[in-house]
């Protein structure tokens, strides 16, 4: 009973589902120029709970569409939507997409996300230039 009745209230919402790198195929669920580029389940478990949603991570749950086994792919977050009487928990969100589309548009104004285009990037590309030179010797 307690399981059916777990499964109305809450709903599973993984990374592929907003990633703008996926097709719809791969598990993509909303329209493209609204999707986020390589969402993480914590990324998305902060902006439900950041706006007052119950919201809990499932951190070794893998989406069974997606190939990549790698930790930044794992994860989904299981959102309440519902109280247990079937009232909304918030009225701004009365579906599953509306807290998807929600979601997406608040990721890239997290904190993580704008201090890291600020100065992560350039070190990045110094460390892969020097991997490249360093394979190729010429005789």
């Amino acid at each position: 009973m307690f399981s059916e009745l777990f499964l109305y209230v809450f709903i599973c919402i993984y990374p592929a589902y907003l990633n703008n790198k996926k097709t719809i195929a791969e598990g993509r669920r909303i329209p493209i120029n609204k999707a986020v580029e390589n969402p993480t389940a914590t990324e998305i478990q902060d902006v439900c709970s950041a706006v007052g949603l119950n919201a809990f991570l499932e951190k070794n749950k893998m989406y069974s569409r997606e190939w990549n086994r790698d930790v930044q792919y794992r994860g989904r977050v299981r959102v309440q939507l519902k109280q247990e009487d079937g009232s909304l928990c918030l009225v701004q969100f009365p579906s599953r997409k509306s807290v998807m589309l929600y979601v997406a548009e608040m990721i890239p104004k997290l904190k993580t996300r704008t201090q890291k285009s600020g100065g992560a990037d350039p070190s990045l590309q110094q460390g892969e230039g020097s991997k490249k030179g360093k394979g190729k010797k010429k005789k």
